[in-house]
């Protein structure tokens, strides 16, 4: 009887859509730094791999912010959460926009880092609150393409407003927008409002020790390097070694993710066709081949093709990843394991990658880094035979 009302529930298009535009935003405030590097680079003297570990402190505070979900949530109930998220990215962007000091930087990294990791399991909680079951694909894909067209509109929005503003002067503004949506949602967001489990360490190790769940859990750490944590340094390495102006670097880097909005979606009706073990196989060896393509091209025409295709690819693991972890643990526990997933993939895969490759560039070159992320990500399915479990037969 409970299940069937749930599938008549109408499906909640306008508060999914307030829920993807404070998760736009909360992406966004992430990845802005990435078309502005090059200025700060000439604008505070930093070198490659200084601005690289700009990333791996956004990473840190994500770690703390995740780890602070749980009992967030459990105290304050996902909607207030989900607004408090809103509310620290907002005032560490104008924080930061003012920071006075490269320390002073880092801090607020930190911080905006902490406001991003609370919103997470969250986000995905309250999804599965206001809808059905049967609509929790159509649900997920809408609030998934809230990064991807963070990915597009970041550098492309950044290129436009420094005809106006200075980098600070973004920053404040994104700043000044995250706290407003934050006050929306609290007025207007709807479900989410009781309070989630209380995390319990027992509940934790127990995650962390589930070889299955750690085995999935490397494969999204390379999942986020390939995606999110290139993407930052991609503007650097098309006018490092490509000889871009700022300008068609960050143009460039914006366009190419056009192609990721219909992939998702593509990406979503093969991991329902092939199931999720065989289509993260696909995606994971596509993505890392032309992660190294990208690495090796030889001319300009070559490096902007594989850099279109290898963003699209990239944004395939994401819609057969978390109905894998859902089945791998407790419905009482995905928001956990979400977290516990998330935490390793942001922190390694969004915050180490950047610095790395920062530095790879200062001693050999931006392509070293990125050839060695496509390796890795080509090789990685073989993760996926070894223990984790089968999947049934295509129908």
């Amino acid at each position: 009887m409970i299940s069937s009302v749930a599938v008549r529930r109408p499906f909640p298009l306008v508060p999914l859509l307030l829920l993807s535009g404070l998760l736009y935003l909360n992406f966004t405030s992430r990845v802005v730094l990435a078309p502005l590097l090059p200025l700060l680079e000439g604008e505070l003297g930093l070198g490659h791999g200084t601005v690289g570990s700009f990333f791996f402190f956004q990473a840190t505070g994500y770690t703390i912010g995740l780890l602070a979900a749980g009992a967030t949530a459990w105290y304050l109930s996902h909607h207030g959460t989900i607004v408090l998220s809103a509310f620290v990215l907002g005032v560490s962007l104008l924080t930061l926009s003012w920071a006075p000091s490269l320390r002073w930087m880092e801090a607020c990294l930190v911080l905006l880092g902490i406001g991003a990791g609370l919103y997470l399991p969250s986000g995905i909680a309250t999804i599965a609150d206001i809808t059905a079951e049967d609509q929790w694909g159509r649900a997920t894909a809408i609030h998934e393409l809230a990064p991807v067209v963070g990915f597009i509109t970041a550098p492309l929005v950044a290129e436009a407003l420094l005809r106006w503003l200075s980098w600070r002067g973004i920053l404040s503004v994104l700043g000044i927008v995250l706290l407003s949506g934050g006050l929306l949602y609290a007025h207007w967001g709807v479900g989410g409002r009781h309070g989630a489990e209380q995390p319990r360490l027992r509940t934790m190790v127990t995650l962390v020790t589930d070889g299955a769940l750690m085995r999935i859990a490397a494969l999204f750490v390379l999942a986020v390097a390939v995606g999110y944590g290139l993407y930052t340094m991609f503007p650097l390495f098309l006018i490092t070694e490509r000889g871009m102006d700022r300008a068609a670097a960050n143009t460039l880097v914006g366009l190419s993710r056009l192609v990721t909005l219909p992939m998702v979606f593509l990406a979503g009706c093969l991991a329902d066709r092939l199931h999720h073990r065989r289509a993260l196989t696909l995606f994971q060896a596509t993505t890392g081949s032309l992660t190294i393509l990208l690495a090796v091209a030889p001319r300009p025409w070559l490096t902007g093709a594989a850099l279109v295709l290898q963003a699209g690819a990239s944004v395939c693991f994401f819609p057969a990843y978390y109905p894998l972890v859902s089945q791998l643990v407790a419905p009482g526990r995905r928001h956990l394991a979400i977290s516990v997933v998330s935490l390793a993939g942001m922190l390694v895969g969004g915050g180490l990658t950047p610095a790395l490759i920062g530095h790879l560039a200062e001693r050999w070159s931006f392509s070293a880094g990125i050839l060695v992320v496509g390796v890795l990500t080509t090789i990685s399915p073989a993760l996926l035979w070894s223990t984790i479990p089968r999947d049934h037969p295509p129908s």
